[in-house]
């Protein structure tokens, strides 16, 4: 299938086509804008949105309280999503059209010192990124760079695909803490994040996998998940200095302080929330005389969404079950107040173009 012609132009959406995105033009401020279809330039790819998730960056975004060097109003959100290749810009194989796949959303420069390494989510080169500085995929199209797709199979479910951006960042840990076989690990946290962690962990075949969340809901999800147990941070006092490995997903006030002490001498943590000033810190006399490593993860590098990308294809990693409610575009509003509002019932909530 060829959607561009000879000389490059975009034809397959026809002469007078529409379509429709999510603009937040400043906090707490949306509206749906219907508009032409857009062209992709060299390098880049037109995709048909199937599904995109909202997370906790996507509100607040809405409600303005995002560091503002990290997104740029108006903007259409949307970094968690999936789709159907629909036309090529000048310079792209002509056969990526009718691809599904599903897209990193920094748009690493590749050239710096860190993407030469391969830490492209760490890139200096100034940061861009889908759905926060560029137009993301609360729309009917969102249009990429090419070099940024993974390519999913032919019958690939793409509404469980859309969870593949969290499912990186997860996956960007796990490669870092490196679980071995019998391990003793804790996974502190129970949301996408978390749940996802626990079917990508449960794979490695620890000796145990407990999580902790103060919800219940939550921890009965986590063992359904693969986790073989659950408690809250207050029972988890009990098992201090217990576990092998750690890895937090909250981004809570206390969590990380919290998984330090979960963690057993020369043990290791890893922190994947995304932690507000003024979180409690880590006491430097636990990290020195318990040897602990202690490693940060931020977004995802390219290597990370390859192994999402691997785990999913093969059935590893499931995160159709995490989804609780769809929403068709013009129902923004009311999907996005129900992330972060506190009901363990709501899962990860969906856009459907």
């Amino acid at each position: 299938m060829n959607d561009r012609s000879p000389a490059g132009r975009d034809t397959s959406a026809g002469p007078a086509a529409t379509g429709r995105s999510v603009v937040v033009d400043r906090p707490g401020a949306h509206r749906l804008v219907t508009g032409p279809v857009p062209v992709p330039g060299p390098g880049e790819v037109r995709v048909r949105v199937a599904a995109a998730g909202i997370c906790m960056s996507d509100r607040e975004v809405y409600d303005g309280h995002r560091d503002p060097a990290y997104v740029r109003y108006p903007v259409t959100p949307g970094h968690e999503w999936s789709g159907t290749v629909e036309a090529v810009g000048p310079g792209v194989a002509p056969e990526l059209a009718g691809r599904r796949t599903v897209a990193e959303g920094f748009r690493a420069c590749g050239t710096c010192a860190r993407c030469r390494t391969g830490e492209t989510s760490l890139c200096t080169g100034g940061y861009e990124e889908t759905g926060f500085t560029v137009p993301g995929a609360f729309a009917d199209h969102v249009v990429v760079p090419a070099r940024l797709l993974h390519l999913l199979d032919n019958d690939a479910n793409l509404r469980a695909a859309a969870l593949l951006e969290p499912a990186a960042v997860v996956a960007a840990a796990v490669r870092t803490c490196r679980p071995e076989p019998g391990e003793r690990i804790a996974v502190v946290g129970a949301g996408t994040l978390g749940l996802l962690a626990v079917q990508l962990l449960a794979a490695t075949s620890p000796a145990e996998l407990t999580v902790i969340d103060p919800r219940a809901e939550r921890g009965a999800a986590a063992r359904q998940f693969g986790a073989a147990d659950s408690g809250t941070p207050e029972e988890a006092k009990e098992a201090h200095g217990r576990y092998d490995l750690v890895v937090e997903t909250a981004g809570a006030p206390s969590t990380a302080a919290a998984a330090c002490l979960l963690a057993r001498r020369g043990g290791r943590v890893v922190l994947t929330g995304m932690f507000a000033p003024g979180a409690t810190g880590i006491d430097p006399a636990l990290l020195t005389l318990g040897q602990l490593t202690v490693h940060g993860v931020f977004g995802a590098p390219s290597a990370a969404w390859a192994f999402a990308v691997r785990a999913f294809t093969s059935g590893v990693l499931d995160p159709g079950p995490l989804i609780t409610h769809e929403f068709p575009l013009e129902r923004f509003g009311e999907a996005v107040a129900l992330v972060g509002g506190g009901d363990p019932g709501t899962g990860k909530v969906l856009l459907r173009p």
